[in-house]
């Protein structure tokens, strides 16, 4: 069963996500919380798997709320309920560990998806806006806020996981990769689990932020 918190300052919006998400047998809404503050206070009594995290809201916003809820509880996953309108906020929640984010307004089959993706250890870019995101992350990479990774790690990435790299930047899924590589769908998840550690980053997430970051996003498919 995923434990699930809702976090949104509009109460319509937190009550109806309630509603749907518990009419999945393995969902259930132990928490609503309509600013990062009461996320916090509720995490001291029950921690729960996932969060649901909208971005603007009062007191304490969701990127500072994502990055302290990280740092404090870093098996806890996070999904940013986000708009159009937030792009520097998606950005930075995403660096601060956020497991992927999804439109506000989206299709209740789409968010189910999202989070047994998530649970599952995957991560979540909504395909609908992730040449959007794209082109944020490198706007973002000229600013002095760029991804640390292990530089000894960089050195020793193989061919297949820079590849990897490079198109986890552009937000395809583990299969998608697989396909465009001719490799397994598990050789794909071993290799980026490997790639992961050398670079000593937690999740794909951060993989494609360093990946648009450094141009690796960018550049060609190195031929294996």
């Amino acid at each position: 069963m995923t434990k699930i918190l809702i976090a949104d300052d509009q109460e319509l919006i937190r009550e109806s996500l309630e509603i749907v998400l518990n009419m999945n047998a393995d969902m259930k809404v132990i928490g609503l919380a309509a600013n990062g503050l009461q996320v916090l206070e509720q995490l001291k009594a029950t921690v729960p798997d996932i969060i649901l995290m909208d971005i603007r809201m009062p007191d304490l916003d969701g990127v500072q709320c994502t990055k302290v809820v990280k740092e404090k509880y870093p098996q806890v996953r996070i999904i940013i309920l986000t708009t159009f309108d937030d792009d520097e906020y998606v950005y930075y929640a995403l660096k601060y560990g956020a497991s992927g984010y999804l439109l506000k307004g989206g299709s209740v089959k789409e968010l189910t998806a999202a989070i047994r993706t998530v649970i599952n250890g995957g991560s979540m870019l909504n395909p609908g806006i992730v040449n959007k995101v794209v082109k944020i992350f490198n706007q973002m990479a000229q600013v002095n806020f760029a991804m640390e990774v292990d530089p000894i790690g960089v050195r020793e990435l193989t061919r297949t996981e820079r590849n990897i790299a490079h198109f986890v930047g552009h937000g395809l899924s583990n299969r998608e990769i697989a396909d465009k590589l001719s490799l397994s769908e598990g050789t794909i998840r071993n290799s980026l689990s490997t790639a992961l550690s050398k670079l000593n980053l937690r999740d794909r997430t951060q993989l494609a932020i360093w990946a648009v970051q450094t141009g690796l996003a960018v550049n060609a498919m190195i031929e294996l």
